[in-house]
């Protein structure tokens, strides 16, 4: 999730298909764009009717047809009922109140949040064999060639080679999408490969009252690179001899569905104002919305959305849930990250139920640094900058605090931030910033600015050992916590402080892993506690894929250079993993519900690293749920889970008349005196808020293998007894469902109140474990 620069409020609008002009109210106040949600399709209307049916809508609150006509920006068709339009907050309000409306929310700039090596790290790669040692992963590879995915983001590099169409067969029949050309990009831009390309951008031209056409193209090629790197990381074709600028992470890429065709829709876009506009991203939920409605309406059977928010409204107030909703009806499996806010509580987004939240983890990869400080300590840091340091002799070493200019604040001095460093501090020396405020590639250049020879960048306490990669502008490197704080010691005990710093190298194997991002945003769900978020976690720190030749490494103004594959860190990076993840269950079990192959995603994910031992944070303390959800995905235990929890749409509309969160979702659904509390949902983990006396959660598997006999083994959260009734089932039979209770009841005197404690259940029939997560936080 990018940063958090506050987006002002819609400035003009599309009044004519042909022209832009500010649309002011009476008052003076400027209106805005609005979603106005309807739930679902009435019968089987045809989209004119639909759009009929929306102009009358608009027409109740505006002046004449021609102005109700003239206001309507997307008229939402396919997957769910509704449009967005220009309106004023009288208008929406007036909107809003109408029995056939849902919601009327006005339409916000959500954040883009915001691989050689993370698939043979994850268990799978080409000819893997399966648990049960058969050779089916290639051929389920091949067939994963029917499976479309969606993604939104910032659009595609389609000339990359991870997007070639060579080997494969023909488009499927069953696909209804176009290719829409543009600036830069025609219908022979897309191919077997990429099937499908569109834009949006109509919400975002009436907020910033066009397009600069200096940071993006007005078609579907991506000038950001966002977009790229996470097409490729969930289906990009297997390409050799591929690496990071200077030849790092040099190696074989490949995405997780290599043989999925690709659908790709454009919905974000450069922020301008600002001294580097193509850094920042921004991707305004009525284009969101729109293209979701398309791309389940085209036939797509995965989205992955790297796209997430600051806030969290409720589900009937957030397109993206809206989206999801009414995608997952329709069989579409959708992937959204989980943010890029951590480790502070509370920051997840995209919290929905019938989604799949990613959090990020690393992998086995590392980028060896050495420093040799001139004390003869020696310190590895972590870079993938090809610059070096000429001579392979000592420099100084300056603290940036120690090198700013007057009237610089003392809580930042630290951070390099634009035009705060001296240069007759800096020049020539080796200058020590901290990670924190500002992004880290802007710190390189601003100490290049400055004439500093190199930056060494620390890590807050924050942000412990979690050491993501830059290809900084100038020499430099990355280093932890604790060496940052080892570091800023030795420069303040002498008088004449030095560092060597020497070139880097890629090495593998690295103890232990996977490890949770810092980065990655936690838990609990703000917006419904009962429900753990994230759901799992996956690859996410400096992962390689490919990149638009429009852009740099660091996307900065004066950067130049131009690369084919880049290395990126985010949620944005581990959201395609599990986006692939479900393509490839989707080839395996074309027939399951999008909730089964979240189940079989989540169940069966591990809670320990590469060694055995529990999954660590960054700062070195020992993850749980509120950090990884289920746990570290394993794609090929996802595809024989055992057993799955299921859900409908219906499920999820009676969750959402329980949950403060959210409300009716749809009118034609309603909403029991006393619907079951949010816990009931047939959820794969178990999330209980206000524990108060005893709770008895229900749950029924359905059973995707054959004949066993399953029995549960119970971790107690700290000071809560747990009991599963009954402890054994008995399945005969593929599709046969059973059902079980889970009784909670606070132990007294043991328990700790009003903090999340985290315990978990499974079910084993010797080869499966079906495991589930329990968080539960006593009043």
């Amino acid at each position: 999730m990018r940063g958090a620069q506050a987006l002002p409020r819609l400035l003009l609008f599309a009044l004519a298909i042909s022209s832009l002009s500010i649309v002011s109210t009476a008052s003076g106040k400027q209106d805005q764009v609005y979603i106005v949600y309807l739930g679902e399709h009435a019968g089987g209307k045809a989209e004119e009717a639909i759009l009929e049916d929306h102009h009358a809508l608009l027409l109740s609150v505006k002046g004449s047809e021609v102005e109700a006509r003239a206001s309507l920006l997307y008229s939402y068709k396919h997957t769910l009922n509704g449009f967005a339009a220009i309106l004023s907050q009288k208008e929406a309000n007036a909107l809003a109140e109408r029995s056939e409306v849902v919601s009327a929310f006005r339409s916000e700039g959500r954040w883009v949040p915001h691989t050689t090596r993370s698939w043979r790290f994850m268990g799978f790669e080409e000819g893997l064999k399966g648990p049960d040692g058969s050779d089916w992963l290639p051929s389920l590879d091949k067939s994963s060639g029917d499976v479309i995915v969606g993604v939104l983001d910032s659009g595609i590099w389609p000339e990359s080679r991870s997007f070639s169409d060579e080997g494969l067969g023909p488009v499927p029949a069953r696909w209804k999408g176009v290719c829409q050309g543009g600036e830069s990009f025609s219908s022979s831009s897309c191919n077997r490969k990429i099937i499908g390309a569109r834009y949006y951008l109509k919400a975002y031209e009436a907020y910033y009252k066009g397009l600069n056409t200096t940071y993006a193209f007005r078609s579907p090629r991506d000038h950001d690179g966002h977009g790229t790197h996470t097409a490729s990381t969930v289906a990009g074709r297997t390409v050799p001899g591929v690496s990071a600028l200077g030849g790092f992470a040099a190696g074989t890429a490949s995405g997780g569905a290599p043989l999925a065709r690709l659908a790709v829709y454009k919905v974000c876009w450069p922020i301008p104002p600002g001294p580097n506009p193509n850094i920042e991203n921004t991707c305004f939920e009525a284009d969101l919305l729109a293209a979701m409605d398309d791309a389940v309406g085209d036939g797509v059977d995965v989205l992955s959305v790297s796209i997430g928010s600051w806030g969290n409204p409720r589900f009937v107030d957030d397109g993206i849930a809206v989206g999801a909703l009414h995608a997952a009806r329709r069989g579409v499996v959708v992937s959204c990250s989980g943010g890029n806010s951590g480790p502070k509580p509370a920051t997840v987004s995209n919290l929905a139920p019938w989604m799949l939240t990613v959090g990020a983890s690393s992998i086995d990869r590392a980028f060896d640094s050495p420093i040799k400080l001139g004390n003869g300590v020696m310190i590895m840091g972590q870079t993938v900058t090809p610059q070096v340091l000429p001579g392979n002799k000592p420099y100084p070493l300056v603290n940036a605090a120690d090198a700013v200019v007057p009237g610089t604040p003392s809580n930042v001095s630290n951070q390099c931030l634009p035009n705060s460093l001296s240069p007759n501090k800096v020049r020539g020396k080796i200058v020590v910033c901290l990670r924190g405020a500002g992004l880290r590639v802007e710190k390189g250049l601003e100490v290049k600015r400055a004439g500093g020879a190199a930056i060494l960048l620390g890590n807050p306490p924050a942000y412990g050992g979690e050491v993501p990669v830059d290809a900084h502008v100038l020499p430099g490197t990355a280093v932890s916590a604790a060496d940052a704080k080892t570091i800023l010691h030795y420069i303040n005990s002498s008088s004449n402080p030095t560092a060597t710093l020497d070139p880097s190298r890629t090495v593998v194997d690295v103890r232990p892993s996977p490890v949770m991002a810092q980065f990655s945003s936690r838990g609990p769900n703000v917006l419904e506690p009962n429900i753990l978020k994230p759901d799992i976690t996956a690859p996410g720190l400096n992962i390689l894929a490919a990149w638009s030749e429009a852009s740099s490494p660091t996307k900065l103004d004066g950067d130049h250079r131009v690369v084919q594959y880049n290395i990126m860190s985010g949620t944005s990076m581990s959201c395609p993993h599990v986006s692939a993840a479900a393509v490839l269950l989707k080839a395996a079990h074309p027939d399951w519900s999008p909730a089964a192959i979240r189940s079989a995603i989540m169940t069966t994910a591990t809670t320990n690293n590469a060694e055995g031992g529990s999954l660590m944070n960054g700062d070195g303390t020992v993850a749980g749920p509120m950090d990884y959800g289920s746990g570290h995905i394993r794609p090929k235990h996802a595809l024989d889970p055992g057993l799955v929890y299921d859900a409908s749409y219906e499920d999820y509309l009676l969750f959402a008349c329980a949950s403060a969160a959210g409300s009716h979702l749809d009118h034609s659904f309603p909403c029991p005196a006393r619907p079951p509390p949010p816990y009931q949902l047939n959820h794969p983990s178990v999330a209980v808020h206000g524990l108060n006396g005893t709770v008895t959660v229900r749950r029924t598997v359905t059973n995707v293998g054959g004949g066993a006999r399953y029995a549960v083994a119970v971790v107690e959260p700290p000071g809560v007894s747990v009991k599963v009734s009954p402890r054994r089932l008995r399945f005969s039979r593929a599709g046969e469902k059973k059902a079980f209770t889970i009784r909670m009841e606070a132990a007294g005197g043991r328990v700790a109140r009003g903090k999340f404690v985290a315990g978990s259940y499974a079910w084993s029939d010797g080869v499966h474990v079906v495991r589930s997560p329990i968080v539960v936080i006593v009043a």
